[in-house]
């Protein structure tokens, strides 16, 4: 069995000075893939390298201190690709391709709306080329994985305030939209396939101190293609993990390496 995890850690050398070498040593995960790390690979701390069981990959954004995305696998992978080969998404360091085996894993870090909903177009656009980059290998044949902050709740009961956000970026319908749209291309979002029902959330507004009264939104997730379903032993959100405005999310797969 394998247990994949995902986790916006809202940047990595803040959650390091949280307990996070503590939290991974004791979860030890054999995929730990991370979102919003805000550090260059020359930024790294040493602690985090030093890790002999894992090896690791990163993308990073132009920009230093912003985006960035981190896999760590026990399971060295076949093939590592940065980006979706697009000069106007990869400039921003938002996405891994991990090839193994029996999968493709994706990790993402979608772009958010923004202030005033100004970057919903580029954030429709990224959606659009990574969907059509997954469908390219599932018709290849290939096991998808996609985890990572997709930054929309798809349904009403995944966030606590639907009617106060449907003209807030997350929860807009042309994104909610996106989401129906790549479910219908044949991926399940693995926690909903398990948890019917609402009140689960992996993102609490850090401003307002949303998290004590769990008022918050399920934007993290892990989907899968339809031919992992019958490995898929498990899906979970790890509330109680603190360290991130997000907490992790993650999966259980059996026959998998």
């Amino acid at each position: 069995m394998m247990r994949l995890i995902s986790w916006n850690v809202n940047g990595l050398r803040a959650v390091l000075k949280k307990d996070f070498l503590s939290w991974l040593n004791q979860e030890s995960p054999d995929i730990l893939c991370l979102q919003e790390t805000k550090c260059h690979p020359d930024q790294i701390p040493p602690e985090l390298k030093q890790l002999s069981n894992y090896h690791m990959y990163w993308d990073t954004a132009e920009k230093k201190g912003y985006s960035g995305v981190g896999v760590l696998t026990k399971h060295q992978p076949l093939k590592v690709q940065t980006g979706l080969g697009l000069k106007e998404f990869d400039a921003e360091g938002r996405t891994l391709m991990l090839e193994f085996p029996d999968f493709v894993l994706f990790n993402i870090y979608f772009p958010n709306g923004g202030a005033g909903n100004k970057r919903v177009p580029f954030k429709m656009a990224f959606y659009d080329a990574f969907l059509k980059k997954a469908d390219q290998l599932k018709k290849q044949g290939k096991s998808i994985i996609l985890c990572g902050d997709v930054n929309t709740a798809h349904t009403e009961i995944d966030l606590s305030r639907p009617k106060e956000n449907q003209k807030n970026t997350g929860f807009l319908p042309e994104e909610r939209a996106w989401v129906s749209k790549l479910i219908s291309h044949g991926y399940i979002d693995t926690f909903r396939h398990f948890e019917k029902q609402g009140g689960h959330y992996s993102w609490w507004d850090y401003k307002t101190k949303a998290r004590e009264r769990d008022i918050g939104w399920r934007i993290d997730y892990f989907f899968v293609s339809e031919n992992i379903l019958p490995q898929l032993k498990n899906a979970f959100i790890l509330k109680q993990v603190s360290g991130s405005d997000h907490c992790p999310v993650g999966i259980e797969i059996f026959n998998a390496g």
